[in-house]
């Protein structure tokens, strides 16, 4: 009579065809049944962990075997003594074993994995060539390579109804503060949601995905960005199947200087600190501020530029507002075009379509040349930040300064600056002001971000993190 475990099995898998069930008998009134997909375990583990055990055991000596775990040697064993677990198991790459009433779900998972592969979003010319795949094994076992210490904890939890998705939380104990793990884990906790297919949603439930556009937590590809922030006692989340990490909180100031600075001297790098803050502004104010001293503030702008401006825009049929958001549109376009197409020929694509639609543009007299210097030197700033959405921030303010200054000028755009430091403000992350450590100032995280000081000098952690555990090197 077929066991009542196997019988609701094949009744809850009823049109899963890559289930298993396999029936091994032992003598005449003994019978093992093992079950597993096939799809996602490995033939050859389940023929070598079980199936030659199995058959190698001895009708007369083994009959009265009652201990599975003694004969079915695994790397890992787990008893289940909760019907609903099983499903659990097989949908995560375990073989069941059942025998009677006892089950046992042995780790059988197939190798579905791609390598380790080089970091594609975050490159860097210095520093560690490993990335993060979409196995959270793999990606664990990256940090743990980095950090040697029991005091690197990490606590896991299922968040999905259906996907049933592992989320680990990382931290370091004797540094991460005990408010900012509880919090990171009450909200996980509180997740009630179908499925979680990627790092990026679990932010999103977790930050309440709030009006502000720039982002509140670090979506990381590299281990020793994961290993750093660790050590400066910001908690890291790790998601099954996403290859970027979480890694909270995170502060305006860290999207703007990658972690890739630390493997370059400071005095060389601090220069490309402030290139990037320079094009920051830029990229938000430039298409702004011309439409501002051409419509409004004319008289700020030398005799002889404006003249040549205006003889630029001679037989242009459009305000300085419709060009911009014209130009504005296309580079848009092709930005996103850049990243649809296949990498073989998406950026020869857009180059293509750059140059003729700009080139055409100016010919037809629908834009004026300016105006394309303008937006070709707002678009190449907006280049050096790879985060979306940084990059969707600043298309956000950028459409917005364009407006106010289309109607106020160059006050219209101090009142938008105004609106946008105050509103910055009260962003909070995690309990943490956003402009840290700019507002409020804290030297300590100003010289490991905004500017980058010796790392001989570099021996204490920000109070701002952590009060745990203030020195990092020296011993004082």
């Amino acid at each position: 009579m077929e066991n009542k475990i196997v019988k609701r099995l094949k009744e809850e898998f009823k049109q899963v065809p890559d289930l298993t069930i396999k029936k091994v008998k032992l003598n005449f009134l003994d019978t093992i049944y093992v079950i597993y997909i096939e799809t996602i375990c490995s033939s050859d583990k389940v023929n070598d962990y079980i199936l030659k055990n199995l058959s190698n055991i001895s009708i007369h000596k083994r009959a009265k075997i009652i201990n599975l775990d003694s004969i079915l040697p695994g790397p890992n064993t787990k008893k289940i003594a909760n019907y609903d677990e099983i499903e659990f198991y097989l949908t995560n790459g375990f073989t069941i074993i059942i025998r009677n009433n006892e089950c046992l779900a042995i780790e059988t998972k197939g190798d579905i994995n791609r390598s380790v592969p080089t970091p594609d979003t975050e490159p860097a010319v210095n520093g560690p060539k490993d990335a993060f795949v979409e196995n959270y094994q793999i990606n664990l076992g990256l940090v743990k390579r980095r950090i040697k210490s029991n005091k690197c904890k990490t606590e896991e939890f299922i968040v999905g109804r259906k996907t049933k998705t592992k989320v680990g939380v990382i931290y370091m104990s004797d540094i991460c503060e005990d408010e900012l793990i509880n919090e990171v884990k009450r909200k996980i906790e509180a997740i009630d949601i179908d499925g979680i297919l990627d790092s990026s949603q679990l932010g999103q439930l977790i930050n309440n995905e709030d009006k502000n556009h720039f982002p509140t937590y670090i979506l990381t590809e590299r281990p020793d960005n994961v290993a750093r922030s660790l050590l400066e006692g910001k908690i890291v989340i790790l998601v099954d199947t996403s290859p970027l990490a979480i890694i909270l909180p995170a502060f305006f100031a860290d999207f703007i200087n990658p972690g890739a600075d630390h493997y370059n001297k400071s005095t060389n790098i601090n220069f490309l600190k402030m290139l990037r803050f320079t094009c920051f502004f830029l990229s938000a104010f430039v298409p702004a501020i011309y439409i501002a001293l051409v419509n409004y503030n004319q008289e700020t702008i030398p005799t002889p530029l404006l003249v040549s401006f205006a003889i630029q825009r001679d037989g242009v049929p459009f305000p300085a507002i419709f060009e911009a958001i014209i130009m504005l549109f296309i580079c848009e376009m092709l930005r996103e075009s850049d990243i649809r197409f296949p990498n073989s020929y998406g950026s020869a694509i857009s180059i293509l379509g750059a140059l003729v639609l700009g080139d055409a543009a100016v010919s037809a007299g629908i834009v004026s040349p300016i105006m394309i210097i303008v937006i070709a030197l707002t678009f190449m700033a907006s280049l050096i930040f790879t985060e979306t959405e940084v990059v969707s921030a600043l298309r956000y303010m950028r459409f917005i300064f364009i407006i106010l200054a289309s109607f106020y000028g160059i006050l219209g755009i101090l009142f938008g600056l105004i609106f946008f430091v105050i509103r910055i403000n009260e962003v909070e992350t995690f309990g943490k002001p956003y402009f840290y450590p700019l507002v409020p100032f804290d030297k300590t995280y100003f010289l490991q971000t905004v500017l980058k000081k010796p790392l001989k000098d570099d021996k204490k952690r920000s109070k701002m993190l952590t009060k745990k555990n203030l020195v990092k090197q020296g011993g004082k």
